[in-house]
């Protein structure tokens, strides 16, 4: 099942949740939506869902209409964050409910439906948990159950808003896993919400990264980090530094020393310059184009993140950089700093 976004436009009130919003999602294809919270993304997921209703624009699966069919009738499983499961019923009536509650002339039999819901538990890892109630569950495991039930119904496509944001950090990490293994084989046109940036550049074959109702880029989990297309998206994925520069005759100047930088076609004026932090390479003072001194640093295995302060006309900068532990810094240490890859953007930008 393919999906074509065209120029939606939601508003609530004077606010604008998603302003001319243009989006392909391919058949089998896994993608996130990202970005921070109020960007839009989950509106959009409801409104593919047809849990919400657009001010303009269309939405097609396969090229047919599907603002013309109600929630019901798109064939969409949705998984919530907070799972929604029916505390009243164990997990296999739960992951049944769907099926039973179908129109009578497509509804299956018993014996149909108990080898579907047990087909899902085996596919979710958790038949064994067939007698439990969600009360008696992990988080983990709700989650689990909760996207077998989505499944139950055998949707075109399935939608997940921010399936993993109420587990803790470990579970979260198995479970995305766990995830990416179970799209590997079930091939359903996929979209999952996340303001987590690891877990989309992780997980999905293609990342849309959103802000304030539009669409800042999309691309592979490669391109959005190692290309972003703007301030915003490199600011938004990856830890980085951010410095205020001038561009100016051509020269990149940071504090009104000119750095030996190119300027990557940035206009003349203020503009930032962007280094990932693990690319800032770090030497003697005196062999960076950047010079500073060690405040502070921490130890994280074979790294170690240093703050480093940069002297700048309205007092000094704070940074934080990582390095090989190769070479200890030490607080006191005179540094030079030198950008292996950056990227400069218009202040406007």
């Amino acid at each position: 099942m393919t999906i074509e976004v065209r120029n939606i436009v939601k508003k609530f009130g004077s606010f604008t949740a998603l302003d001319s919003v243009d989006l392909k999602v391919g058949k089998g294809e896994l993608l996130a939506l990202l970005g921070p919270s109020g960007s839009g993304k989950t509106t959009l997921l409801r409104i593919i869902a047809g849990l919400d209703w657009p001010d303009g624009g269309e939405v097609r699966f396969d090229g047919e209409n599907a603002l013309a069919r109600g929630a019901g009738e798109r064939h969409v499983g949705f998984v919530f964050q907070h799972y929604a499961l029916f505390r009243h019923m164990n997990v296999f009536e739960n992951v049944a409910f769907g099926l039973r509650v179908q129109p009578r002339a497509v509804r299956l039999n018993e014996t149909a439906i108990k080898k579907r819901v047990n087909e899902l538990l085996d596919l979710v890892q958790l038949a064994w948990l067939s007698d439990r109630y969600p009360s008696q569950l992990s988080g983990g495991q709700r989650q689990r159950i909760a996207l077998a039930r989505a499944l139950a119904i055998e949707p075109r496509i399935l939608l997940l808003d921010e399936p993993f944001g109420a587990l803790d950090a470990k579970v979260r990490k198995e479970l995305r896993r766990w995830l990416r293994s179970l799209h590997d084989e079930i091939h359903v046109t996929s979209i999952f919400v996340t303001h987590d940036q690891e877990e989309a550049l992780e997980v999905a074959n293609r990342v849309v990264v959103m802000d304030k109702g539009r669409i800042e880029q999309i691309g592979t989990p490669g391109e959005v980090y190692d290309n972003p297309a703007t301030a915003f998206v490199h600011g938004f994925i990856g830890e980085s530094i951010v410095l205020p520069v001038d561009v100016r005759d051509g020269r990149v100047e940071l504090g009104g020393k000119p750095l030996n930088l190119e300027p990557q076609g940035a206009g003349a004026g203020p503009s930032r310059l962007f280094v990932r932090r693990h690319d800032m390479q770090v030497g003697p003072a005196g062999s960076g184009v950047i010079e500073g001194a060690v405040r502070r640093v921490r130890a994280f295995g074979p790294i170690q993140r240093a703050d480093v302060a940069l002297p700048g006309g309205e007092g000094e900068t704070l940074i934080e950089i990582d390095t090989p532990r190769d070479r200890e810094l030490n607080p006191g240490d005179l540094v030079g700093l030198q950008p292996r890859r950056y990227r400069i953007f218009s202040a406007s930008t």
